[in-house]
């Protein structure tokens, strides 16, 4: 198992997570300022998107990782602050997010799916690295290894953090490539291609987590949560290929 304190400033413990985390955000400001450039977008509100982001989407994951072990943190409230140990839930950090990116937009008075296909394609970008954090941290780990061959090569626990974060990289290239071939004129497409991708990822790797998981019935609840945002996609193209046809032909 690998050290979560990556070194100590004095007797204070720096934290992989954290650190993976602050490298996640970096690396969402410059794939924006490239993908800006590269487009012909004004970059100037990378900074600005990546700090608000920031704020709601640690705002979501901490209050949904308070809420699903609440008796702990009622117990010990000073705890709920320490978001460099761990301790966040990405849907929760993806719909405070979402809110905080909603309300930015109306105040910039940016279109909102023209902006949403632009932020999201750096979204799996900064997860695949968030999920790095998790593995280097211990936690989000995977169930137990039953499989002689996985047996043989010395894993006892999947390691699901790193297939998520392969998965997220994948999906990353998918979206920038579809950014920037085949979006035209179709604002919401991007956005609605991540939401028909990554929750079915996050939906087939829940059941490799070994961590405890908030159930509904008899799936748990980020399972949930990736059906309801995969439907949210498939209603989101739906949207955009009726809005398309009803579109006026040019040139003819």
């Amino acid at each position: 198992m690998v050290d979560p304190v990556l070194f100590h400033v004095g007797s204070r413990p720096i934290y992989w997570y954290g650190v993976m985390m602050a490298f996640a955000f970096l690396a969402g400001i410059t794939h924006w300022n490239w993908l800006g450039r590269r487009t012909g977008r004004d970059v100037s509100i990378s900074g600005d998107l990546a700090f608000w982001l920031m704020v709601g989407g640690l705002i979501g994951a901490r209050t949904a990782y308070v809420i699903s072990d609440f008796s702990y943190f009622r117990a010990a409230p000073q705890e709920i602050i320490r978001v460099d140990q761990g301790g966040l839930i990405f849907y929760g950090g993806f719909i405070g997010g979402l809110l905080v990116f909603i309300a930015f937009a109306y105040w910039r008075k940016l279109n909102v799916l023209d902006l949403a296909d632009f932020t999201v394609t750096a979204i799996p970008l900064g997860h695949a690295l968030g999920r790095v954090g998790c593995f280097l941290n211990g936690c989000c780990g995977g169930s137990a290894v039953s499989h002689p061959s996985a047996l043989s090569c010395g894993l006892d626990h999947y390691p699901v953090q790193l297939y998520e974060a392969a998965l997220n990289l994948g999906i990353y290239a998918l979206l920038t490539w579809f950014f920037l071939k085949h979006r035209r004129n179709r604002p919401g497409s991007v956005l609605a291609l991540y939401l028909t991708t990554y929750p079915v990822c996050r939906f087939l790797l829940e059941y490799f987590r070994g961590d405890d998981r908030m159930r509904l019935g008899t799936i748990d609840m980020a399972q949930g949560i990736s059906i309801g945002l995969f439907a949210t996609g498939l209603v989101l193209w739906a949207f955009i290929y009726k809005t398309a046809r009803k579109a006026p032909s040019i040139g003819k």
